[in-house]
């Protein structure tokens, strides 16, 4: 939602992106950015509009990484379509992934790795519309895959789908994956929908996995089997440690089920992943790639500028022109995401304040998102009034968004008892308004820190801010997270429902976490029983009119109450090297069809 007055000079440039961003709806199709020759002058800040480690929901663990077993293979000085007679092509990615084991993380740089490793029952096209992969078809009720009741799903597995190993891949190996997700030896980064969905999961034969729900599940095809775990490799670990928390797998799996197969992994450095021979359907005909580890969205810039990637993920919009200038193809692909604010509602972990709804929309009203957007975005984004803003089905009737009015967000706080001290902050009953607002170490998030420090402070609320790097920020609670752990107020990242389902599980009661549930996703401690129940609801119905007026009353009391307040719209931006060939992105599953890319001369 960052703004910025359009400039003449910029309009070629203003026209095209502002296309794209508005093809942020679910199903939507990817726009490709049309070079330009406008020159722009860079706003304040040049960050990626994407959090580099947030998609979904922020990882729950993050082990230690693996030193390689070898020595490092030289990470190459210039992206080149040949090495030593083989193709490799090189990504750049901004935050190293936190885990390889699809139960371990949620971070987007470790399940988009995933998807060139690892294998999910199904993935998506660039329209962000499902295709089987594992499975012949994708389970419905017309191909008696889904029962009648919803509450029973057969999967039919493909019979020659095999891992690296030449092991083929069966039914034993998604009961064994369900087991590890529900199995409280395994401090995964969350049991969703696996553990409260699913009452039981049968293999009645090698080909064909039967879910017994307790009760109808709607998102089942958006949030489960992204990832799979070899019961051949995994089982005899998990049967002699206990659990798989430290299994040597986690950060270098010797086997896995995609086109490539791990390699390496150089810690702070680069990872390399190499043509999987034995994959089913056939040797992608890229032989390797090499992902290097940059430490921010400049480096990135300067190293697509300069030949040495190939491929950079969540591009700044104020880079677009430089990186067209230089040559590049840029592609903005929807996928649900926003950047907001998080607020702990929890009188017992958190500030009193926040507890009563209109310190949370006089915060809403005591900043200028908008003016954000503007100074900071080009005015390319807007401010999302909506957790569902990118999915327009879903945010029908559209949301209003709060209005910038500083006088009146000073009413609200005189209403609720927050009176201004000499020192020009409020306080009641002693205690002041004073909150620690957290987020990760990113530049044009520190930006907004220190923009927003100042119009919350012209209100009377001190603002004491911190960033972490993204694996601490992030967490869970059994690893004293921040987040999960009761000590950030207003919580700063980028994330989307279940995309492109609207599911939003980690607002539930049961979520909450502690010691007794240290997986819990809920990190804003937040009970709302009326909200809870409408959350359980919407999963359930499988009427897709009814699912949508539920979500409606979900959305119009994340508004009422500022549950979630926007900041920016975040579709991925993608930026690639001509040299890369056959290249679509999905907003699911980025990289759908990679063994379809290829890279010449």
């Amino acid at each position: 939602m960052y703004r910025k007055q359009i400039a003449y000079p910029l309009l070629a440039l203003l026209i095209a992106v502002s296309l794209i961003l508005g093809a942020c709806a679910g199903g939507a199709t990817p726009t490709q950015v049309q070079p330009t020759t406008a020159e722009a002058t860079k706003p304040p800040v040049a960050e990626a509009t994407k959090p580099a480690t947030e998609a979904t929901k922020p990882p729950a663990v993050a082990p230690t990484k693996a030193e390689p077993t070898q020595p490092p293979t030289a990470a190459p000085t210039k992206a080149s379509a040949s090495t030593g007679g083989k193709k490799v092509a090189t990504f750049l990615w901004t935050q190293e992934f936190d885990s390889l084991n699809p139960l371990y993380t949620n971070m987007w740089f470790s399940t988009a790795t995933q998807q060139l490793w690892n294998c999910w029952a199904w993935d998506s096209d660039e329209k962000n519309v499902a295709h089987p992969r594992l499975v012949k078809e994708i389970p419905t009720v017309e191909n008696s895959g889904i029962s009648k009741d919803g509450k029973t799903i057969t999967m039919k597995l493909r019979d020659d789908i095999k891992w690296s190993d030449g092991t083929p891949i069966t039914a034993e190996d998604f009961v064994f994956t369900y087991q590890m997700y529900v199995d409280p030896k395994n401090t995964v980064s969350t049991t969703y929908p696996y553990k409260d969905s699913i009452a039981s999961m049968e293999a009645p034969d090698k080909q064909t996995v039967v879910m017994n729900f307790k009760e109808p599940f709607a998102a089942w095809e958006a949030t489960m089997w992204k990832g799979l775990l070899p019961a051949h490799v995994l089982k005899p670990v998990f049967e002699k440690d206990g659990s798989l928390d430290k299994a040597e797998y986690n950060t270098a799996p010797t086997v896995g089920c995609g086109p490539y197969l791990f390699k390496e992994w150089q810690s702070g450095s680069f990872a390399r992943f190499v043509a999987n021979d034995n994959y089913w359907l056939g040797k992608p005909k890229i032989d390797e790639i090499f992902m290097r580890f940059v430490p921010d969205n400049a480096s990135m810039v300067k190293a697509l500028q300069a030949g040495d990637g190939d491929l950079g993920a969540f591009i700044p919009i104020s880079d677009v022109p430089t990186l067209q200038k230089a040559g590049l193809n840029l592609v903005t692909e929807p996928s649900g995401f926003n950047e907001g604010w998080f607020f702990l509602i929890n009188k017992d972990k958190g500030h009193p304040a926040l507890v009563d709804v209109r310190v949370r929309q006089a915060i809403a009203m005591a900043v200028d998102r908008d003016k954000i957007n503007q100074d900071l975005f080009y005015g390319l984004t807007k401010t999302p009034a909506s957790f569902w803003d990118a999915m327009p089905f879903w945010n029908n009737p559209p949301i209003q968004n709060y209005p910038y009015d500083p006088e009146g967000a000073k009413k609200l706080l005189d209403e609720a008892g927050w009176v201004v001290g000499a020192d020009g902050v409020r306080a009641k009953d002693g205690k002041k308004l004073e909150l620690k607002y957290g987020t990760t170490i990113r530049e044009v998030r520190q930006n907004v820190q220190a923009i927003v420090q100042q119009e919350l402070a012209a209100v009377g609320i001190k603002v004491d801010l911190s960033s972490y790097d993204s694996d601490v920020f992030f967490a869970d609670f059994a690893h004293d997270g921040p987040t999960y752990t009761g000590k950030v107020d207003i919580q700063e990242w980028s994330d989307a429902p279940a995309f492109p389902d609207p599911d939003i599980h980690y607002w539930r009661c049961d979520e909450i976490p502690s010691a007794e549930n240290p997986t819990g996703t809920n990190s804003m401690f937040l009970c709302d029983p009326e909200l809870d129940a409408l959350i359980k609801l919407q999963a359930t119905q499988l009427d897709i009119t009814e699912r949508q007026k539920t979500i409606q009353k979900i959305n119009q009391i994340f508004h009422d109450k500022v549950y979630w307040l926007g900041l920016w719209q975040d579709p991925d931006v993608w930026a690639y090297n001509p040299k890369l060939q056959n290249v679509k992105f999905s907003g699911v599953t980025p990289f759908f069809n990679i063994m379809e890319w290829d890279i010449t001369q």
